[in-house]
């Protein structure tokens, strides 16, 4: 029995999971990952924020990235995804309204009132924002839940 999971149980797992590790690629290759808030909608992975960002222009650049999501304390509670992809500026105005509102719902009370921030981090996360669409060429997956530990 192996400890990958199946389509099905990735989607679910991307799905639930909270906040992801994004790598792009700086010009002379060099990998940066963040942390991210994401969206999984329609099977497909989004990632959003200000336009004006670093990540954003790496992507502009290079649109090879990865994303990792995982969750676990113990060893054998250890469960993860990482997608490998491309990134796409999504234009389309419904699919930008859509994860918008999947955004919202999903981290409405992990968010800080923009009236409660720093003018320096209102100014920042109040200029326009891009939406990512990451179009998994492949993932790799593991549960260690899967593996029958020897007692």
């Amino acid at each position: 029995m192996g400890i990958e999971l199946t389509a099905d149980e990735t989607w679910e797992f991307l799905e639930r999971g909270h906040t992801a590790i994004f790598t792009s690629l700086r010009r002379d290759g060099r990998p940066v990952a963040l942390p991210v808030w994401y969206a999984v909608l329609d099977r497909c992975l989004y990632v959003r924020g200000p336009s004006h960002t670093r990540k954003f222009e790496r992507v502009r650049r290079d649109d090879r990235v990865s994303l990792l999501v995982e969750s676990g304390e113990a060893w054998k509670e250890l469960k993860a995804v990482h997608v490998s992809g491309r990134a796409r500026i999504v234009e389309d105005p419904d699919i930008v309204q859509r994860v918008g509102e999947h955004l919202e719902e999903k981290y409405r009370r992990f968010r800080t009132e923009s009236r409660r921030m720093p003018g320096a981090s209102q100014r920042h996360y109040g200029s326009g924002t891009t939406l990512l669409r990451i179009e998994p060429e492949e993932w790799i997956s593991w549960d260690n839940a899967k593996l029958r530990l020897r007692r």
